[in-house]
């Protein structure tokens, strides 16, 4: 069997169960080395709070030159009530903005699939859940999170002001859209752009430009817009309306996390971040599991490592073009649900509750 060249993966397990999660990660990434003759490269490096406890820094400028280095990052997850009292600048979180940012991670990818062996665990009635498979595509470098200008000043009478600037521009919209469209192509062919063209010029502003794309580039994609708050109810009342969803940093952090809560457990779903193809066809990606730190079950050896495992998926997919495996490793996930192995946090009655470690092993299993 012909080896390929080897590749680096950076994995950051970063704070709470992030390290146990992308252990688990590892495991299944020595096991493409070892019986699929994929010869990655593996590195680990600190970041968020457990970087800060030893460096002073949420990232240090080696572990963001890894990053530049790395074929695909791997996050585990950052940040905790530990470190709330940090100044802004130190806090875990920054590590995750940094990243993004200089990475030029622009379009976040979060699929809200809902599971057929956990239907139940939904808080949704069955048959408005059943078969919900959506992508949310969020700009991720831009908006508010990174407009200037931004800040906490005092004013008169002893008040304070808080500043933060909405902000796009045509190309900073075109780009993530474009990634939308493309998606979509391969789905089910429907785009629904979100915004608040309604009140916000800066929201008016993504409308034209998401239709102006679309209709120079992608005349046989559906088109849907819709205002941001109108989305946040159409996704309890009628979820499988939509296919392809496309908006700005804010309100995709916000829906995403809707959306993700339809399938009844963030531990089950990943998330990439893209940036721009270089003249090769390459780019610079991220990949993490949505779910937070949770430091309440960090080290009891029960967390759920499969969203994890679906972003290494994702990671073979988009950034490693191994569809294959890829596909093989989706399949394994599926079978070990199928046996009724659950880890806590989706139990329910006449299943098995394991570990992450057993869950992690029984995916491997399955590759088997």
């Amino acid at each position: 069997m012909i080896k390929i060249k080897k590749r680096k993966i950076l994995l950051l397990p970063g704070d709470g169960i992030g390290p146990e999660v992308i252990f688990e990660v590892k495991k299944i990434i020595e096991w493409f080395n070892k019986n699929k003759s994929l010869d990655f490269e593996i590195e680990e490096a600190l970041v968020g709070g457990a970087s800060f406890e030893k460096y002073k820094s949420p990232i240090t400028d080696e572990v963001f030159y890894k990053a530049l280095e790395s074929e695909a990052v791997i996050l585990g997850a950052v940040g905790g009530p530990k470190w709330d009292g940090l100044e802004f600048s130190k806090r875990p979180e920054r590590a995750l903005l940094k990243l993004r940012k200089e990475l030029k991670l622009f379009a976040n990818l979060r699929p809200a699939i809902c599971f057929k062996q956990l239907v139940d665990a939904s808080s949704l009635k069955p048959e408005i859940i059943s078969g919900l498979d959506i992508m949310i595509v969020r700009e991720l470098t831009g908006g508010i999170y990174f407009g200037e200008p931004r800040g906490i000043v005092p004013i008169e009478n002893g008040e304070r002001k808080g500043t933060n600037t909405h902000t796009y521009t045509t190309n900073e919209i075109h780009r993530v859209a474009r990634v939308a469209f493309e998606l979509a192509k391969k789905r089910k062919n429907t785009v629904t752009s979100c915004e608040k063209s309604n009140v916000m010029e800066a929201g008016m502003l993504w409308r034209e430009e998401v239709q102006a794309l679309r209709d120079k580039e992608f005349k046989k994609v559906e088109l849907k817009h819709m205002l941001a708050d109108n989305c946040a109810m159409q996704l309890l009342r009628e979820p499988k309306q939509f296919d392809v969803i496309v908006t700005d940093n804010l309100f995709g952090d916000i829906l995403s996390d809707e959306a993700a809560m339809l399938t009844g457990s963030l531990g089950l779903l990943p998330s990439a971040s893209l940036g721009a193809k270089d003249k090769n066809g390459k780019m610079r990606a991220m990949y993490e599991p949505i779910h937070g730190s949770a430091p309440d079950i960090a080290g009891k050896n029960i967390s759920n490592p499969i969203a994890s495992i679906l972003s290494l998926s994702m990671a073979l997919r988009y950034s490693l073009e191994l569809d294959v495996e890829a596909d093989l490793l989706d399949a394994a996930v599926q079978q070990v649900l199928d046996d009724g192995l659950r880890t806590k946090d989706i139990m329910s009655v006449g299943k098995k509750e394991v570990s992450t470690t057993v869950m992690g092993d029984a995916i491997i299993a399955k590759l088997k």
